[in-house]
């Protein structure tokens, strides 16, 4: 029996080239040949890093590459976005919004101009309205002068009462009628003491003096408007045809000459030469009161 177990475990030996290992057994291998291999297998592991630091190496060197290109790069997109070119007159506002060199100058130029055009047509207005107020205020000094020339003409002009105030008293007025006369008065009378002066009404012209029936001596005289007074009944005449008189000239004196019942002045006022008008609102018209 003993010798069969022992042939059996040499050829397991042989078979398999291995040594045999029995549960709860040592390893037949020798003390020294596991210390020959284990310090030379040790070296050789200690000398290689290990597999998680080369990793992070790795890691560390990758992102250190990208901060530097990044670095790098980092420029680039200011320049991309920038708003005005490098010319030297980026220094102008204008360059901002695409105005470059001779396009900046041909605005600017335009701007000028405009400017320029503008002023000469503010120049012309204003030229054209100092004119205007000084060819207007021509005209009104003309108009004034005018009309203060027609004032001291119509002032010199103004009407007068033919006696003077005082001298006198309405005996008839215009259009009455009775015995005395042939038909409706014609006249204003204005009693007078005999030799009382006689006025002209206002300035004008004399046109026929002497004796004309139921009149007595009678005087007319043409207005500058052409309006005729008549002066009846004088006495005597201190004119004659032809003689220019102004307002309040002595013409004659009064009388009693004539279809006439006692000294007094038969006045009458005729437009154009024309028919008789009522004296008395003749002289209320020109600003007299007899």
């Amino acid at each position: 029996m003993g010798s069969h177990r022992s042939d059996y475990r040499g050829r397991r030996r042989s078979t398999t080239g291995s040594p045999s290992v029995t549960p709860n057994s040592t390893p037949d291998v020798t003390p020294g040949r596991r210390r020959a291999t284990r310090p030379a297998r040790g070296r050789v592991l200690a000398r290689i890093p290990a597999i998680p630091s080369i990793v992070g190496v790795a890691a560390l060197a990758v992102a250190g590459a990208g901060a530097t290109s990044i670095e790098q790069q980092a420029p680039e997109p200011a320049t991309s976005v920038a708003l005005s070119s490098p010319s030297p007159m980026h220094r102008y506002g204008t360059d901002a919004i695409g105005f470059h060199g001779s396009d900046r100058e041909m605005a600017i130029s335009r701007d000028s101009e405009r400017q320029a055009l503008a002023d000469a047509a503010q120049t012309k207005l204003l030229a054209a309205a100092e004119q205007q107020a000084a060819e207007r205020n021509a005209e009104l000094k003309s108009l004034g002068r005018a009309a203060e020339a027609r004032a001291t003409a119509i002032a010199e002009n103004q009407w007068k009462l033919p006696l003077a105030s005082g001298a006198y008293r309405i005996s008839a007025g215009f259009g009455m009628a009775g015995s005395l006369w042939s038909s409706n008065h014609t006249g204003l009378d204005m009693s007078a003491p005999s030799g009382t002066p006689i006025l002209a009404v206002a300035n004008g012209v004399i046109t026929e003096t002497g004796y004309d029936g139921s009149y007595g001596n009678k005087t007319v005289q043409r207005l500058e408007d052409g309006t005729e007074i008549w002066y009846c009944h004088q006495t005597s005449f201190a004119v004659s045809p032809g003689d220019t008189v102004t307002g309040g000239q002595n013409i004659g004196s009064v009388g009693s000459t004539g279809n006439s019942t006692g000294p007094h002045l038969h006045v009458e006022v005729r437009p154009g030469g024309g028919d008789p008008v009522d004296p008395m609102q003749a002289f209320v018209f020109h600003g007299l009161n007899p």
